[in-house]
Order: C-alpha cells, then sequence, then structure tokens
C-alpha cells in the first residue's frame, strides 16, 4: 500500500513533535559504538526534516539533547556537540534554500559557546523563511522549562507588571520556550519506549502519542506517514463526546 497516497492532505497536524530515541541501541545492535548511532541519526532528521516540508507541516520539533543527556559520560557528551556544530554548519545553506526556518528551545546558555554561535547564525541565514518551522529542543526539559517560567511570572508580579488574577493558561504559556508556536497535534517516539521523557509536557496535553519500535536511525519518511496515517484514524474530542464531535462536524464522516 502507498501510504502517502493513502493520506488526506486537508487533515494533516499542523504540529509534530518527535523524541528521536534509539541511537545507541541501533549502534549496538550492529557493533558500533553509540556516537556512530548519533551520526547516523543525522540522515534521519535531513530526510524527516524535508519530507515534513514537501507535505506542508509548519511545525517540527526535535527532541535533540534534554538537559539530562549531560549526565551522559563525557566522551559521549563531547562528540554530541561537535555533531552538533558540524551537522548545523553542513545544513544551514540547505535550510535556507529549502525555505526551512530553524528555532531552538532550551536552556540555549548551557549548550558550549562555539554551539550557541553556530546555532545563532543559522537561526539568522534562515529566519526570513516562511515554509516550515524546525525547532531543535536542545539542553531542553520541561520541568526546567515550567519552572523558568514560573520564575520569571514571580519576577513580573514583583515589579508590578502582571497582577496574579490575570494569570490564566494564556498568560502562562506565553512565559514557555514555545510560546510563539502551536501545541503539537502529535508526538511520536521511536525505537519502542512508551513515555515522553521531560518532552513538551504542558504542550501535549492534547496531543496524540504515536509510539514505534524502530530506532531513530532507521527512521524515514515512510516511517513518518504511517504515523501520520494513524493519527488520521484517531478521532480527537478534546473533552467532547463522540456525538458532539459529529455534529458541529459538517465534514466528519
Amino acid at each position: 500500500m502507498d501510504v502517502l497516497q493513502s493520506l488526506d492532505r486537508n487533515n494533516l497536524p499542523r504540529h509534530i513533535a518527535i523524541v528521536m530515541d534509539g541511537n545507541g541501541r541501533w549502534a549496538k545492535e550492529r557493533g558500533q559504538d553509540r556516537v556512530y548511532g548519533h551520526h547516523e541519526g543525522v540522515i534521519s532528521v535531513r530526510d524527516i526534516v524535508n519530507a515534513s516540508a514537501e507535505l506542508g507541516i509548519e511545525y517540527l520539533t526535535l527532541y535533540a539533547f534534554s538537559t539530562e543527556n549531560w549526565k551522559r559520560p563525557k566522551t559521549e557528551v563531547d562528540a554530541l556537540m561537535e555533531l552538533l556544530v558540524n551537522t548545523i554548519r553542513k545544513e544551514a545553506e540547505e535550510l535556507k534554500k529549502n525555505n526551512v526556518r530553524l528555532h531552538v528551545i532550551g536552556d540555549f546558555k548551557s549548550l558550549p559557546e562555539i554551539c550557541q554561535r553556530e546555532l545563532d547564525e543559522a537561526k539568522s541565514m534562515t529566519a526570513m523563511n516562511t515554509g516550515l518551522n524546525l525547532v531543535l529542543a536542545l539542553s531542553y526539559s520541561s520541568r526546567w522549562e515550567i519552572v523558568e517560567a514560573v520564575k520569571n511570572i514571580a519576577v513580573d508580579i514583583s515589579e508590578r507588571k502582571i497582577n496574579p488574577v490575570q494569570i490564566d493558561d494564556k498568560l502562562f504559556n506565553s512565559y514557555l520556550n514555545t510560546a510563539a508556536f502551536p501545541d503539537p497535534e502529535l508526538m511520536i517516539r521511536t525505537s519502542g519506549e512508551h513515555r515522553i521523557s521531560n518532552f513538551l509536557m504542558y504542550q501535549l496535553a492534547y496531543a496524540e502519542l504515536y509510539f514505534t519500535n524502530v530506532h531513530w536511525p532507521a527512521f524515514r519518511r515512510q516511517n513518518l506517514y504511517e504515523a501520520l496515517l494513524n493519527y488520521q484514524q484517531r478521532e480527537r474530542r478534546f473533552g467532547k463526546t463522540s456525538e458532539q464531535i459529529q455534529t458541529n462536524d459538517p465534514h466528519h464522516v
């Protein structure tokens, strides 16, 4: 079955978030070290970014490096940072050419200065692009993001910029790293783990969750299409009943 031809182009998520898991396990299965898996994972990133852009997806957020990943062996962390720098250098021009705009969320200042410079340059190069918004979550964790939002709200209250009674979902959301982006409708996690691992916990409140046993270095556009087809077979009710959805949606079949 041609999964791509089966997709309803009018029922695609605006925002897809992906936990790119399984690089190390994929490499180990092939008798290689974990860093080899990370290098091969870059090929999957390129393919999924291109496929998402071709489909007209507006936002794609990739969980590239969590705050917890700093606890990994120094050799692996150093290799990951080097890979990040080299990949951004190689891919920035391609992103610009393909009308992809790069964004970064997370504790940006905790990254090595060379990473910060390369990312800033790539963001500047792609700032005028109007196609896919590629969001890299780097040194990111949802708990960190929420705590930072609370701290900043507290500061603004102390400086009388806001009144506590003003605090609602909309205001809180404006203090998050993702304030400029819509919430993801679909979250994909590769490599068989069934958890979100401190990733966009606030933003994923109503997202559809899709888990696959495929390791990230083996995940390609066909796997993305299968996830999207699965998404389209679900009914998104947002607390309502099926009957309410059918009554309110003239296109519901």
